[in-house]
């Protein structure tokens, strides 16, 4: 049972390429397994999230952090009367065009195209890839995803200016997503904010204690923990505060949202994207605690001075397999130099660099540019 202002698969604007119905999966569940299918989302297992693997090979990685996305965005759809197909699809492709070495990889291929006169940007990279580099089917180049797909991948996080970006234009940039895809964003904000806080403990960059200090929520929730299992571990009564935390944001994600829609009175896919703002948000309350939260990570996890040495090798090995690609386009894969005659040089060295693993990258680096000065990998 959807809602009215749920997008229905039947309602789809459809393929780039026309392709015949399938028996007995929608479109938008053939999109969902397309994208588990691809080279890009296998990948995702060796992309770094936070930690590299040198702390261990159990903390989240890309792809572990795309299923928690997807998981905690289908709760939320279900409760809000969303289409969970397209849901699903959105999440577990709203990753796949980040580069190696998490967000600090993602910054220095920015910075190094901005010295071409370009830019780089996970969900624009994440388009290209499944409208060009995967590569799966005769009838047509890429996966062939639903418009509605697509344009999620490009408008779930953010806004793309007309005049900007020019290539972008049939996604109606002028126009607010459907709700599937505003659901994204925020379910990864919840997947990544309270993963990234038992991920940090278990690195022994943050303290259970320091938690406690300095996110009021976590500080009150863990008092109610330490009430209910006075004689647990101190590391049980962590995992249960944390399930709180992370309960309290979808919990009031979903009623607020369901107040804000009914509010609006939105009974249409069109009234959705109409809307003068986005309907998905947290309470007034509950998003001051998620900005605590984020304020927090920022400052005593994501520029830890125990991470530097991974975002300097990033930054290094990154780098120098750029500017040597520039300088060797021969060493290229054929199918990339290929592409040379359809793009500069430099998008084409980005878009490879761009697909790699950590592993593989740092393989490509020794091979063709050395060790990495001070290697912490």
């Amino acid at each position: 049972m959807l809602a009215a202002y749920a997008l229905r698969a039947e309602d789809s604007q459809g393929r780039r390429y026309a392709e015949p119905v399938h028996p007995y999966r929608n479109d938008f569940q053939r999109d969902r397994d397309r994208v588990v299918h691809s080279r890009a989302f296998r990948r995702l297992e060796n992309k770094t999230q936070v930690f590299t693997r040198r702390y261990s090979d159990h903390f989240r990685n890309r792809l572990t952090h795309t299923i928690e996305v997807a998981q905690i965005s289908r709760t939320i759809a279900t409760e809000l009367k969303l289409n969970e197909d397209l849901v699903e699809a959105l999440a577990l492709v709203h990753d796949v065009g980040h580069p190696p070495f998490g967000h600090a990889g993602e910054r220095t291929l920015d910075i190094l195209m901005r010295r071409h006169g370009d830019s780089f940007d996970h969900n624009l990279h994440a388009l290209r890839i499944v409208e060009q580099f995967e590569q799966r089917y005769a009838s047509f180049p890429g996966l062939n995803l639903t418009f509605e797909v697509r344009e999620g991948i490009i408008k779930h996080s953010g806004h793309h200016d007309r005049e900007r970006f020019p290539q972008l234009a049939s996604y109606l940039l002028e126009l607010r997503p459907p709700l599937e895809a505003q659901l994204i964003d925020l379910a990864d904000e919840i997947a990544y904010s309270t993963a990234d806080l038992d991920d940090g403990v278990e690195a022994m960059i943050l303290t259970r204690e320091q938690v406690g200090q300095h996110v009021p929520v976590f500080a009150r929730l863990h008092d109610e923990v330490d009430q209910l299992y006075p004689k647990a571990a101190e590391k049980l009564q962590f995992n249960e505060t944390l399930k709180r935390v992370l309960d309290r944001l979808v919990s009031d994600l979903i009623a607020n949202s369901a107040q804000q829609i009914s509010t609006a009175g939105v009974q249409s896919v069109a009234a959705v994207r109409e809307h003068p703002q986005r309907l998905l948000a947290f309470s007034p309350a509950v998003e001051a605690e998620r900005r605590q939260l984020r304020e927090f990570l920022y400052q005593n996890l994501y520029y830890s001075p125990k991470l530097r040495p991974d975002k300097e090798q990033a930054e290094q090995v990154l780098s120098e397999l750029f500017e040597f690609f520039l300088r060797s386009p021969r060493d290229l894969p054929a199918s990339y130099q290929e592409k040379e005659q359809e793009e500069p040089l430099y998008r084409t060295v980005c878009d490879y660099i761009a697909g790699m693993t950590d592993n593989f990258v740092l393989e490509q680096h020794r091979r063709l540019c050395g060790t990495p000065k001070g290697a912490v990998v």
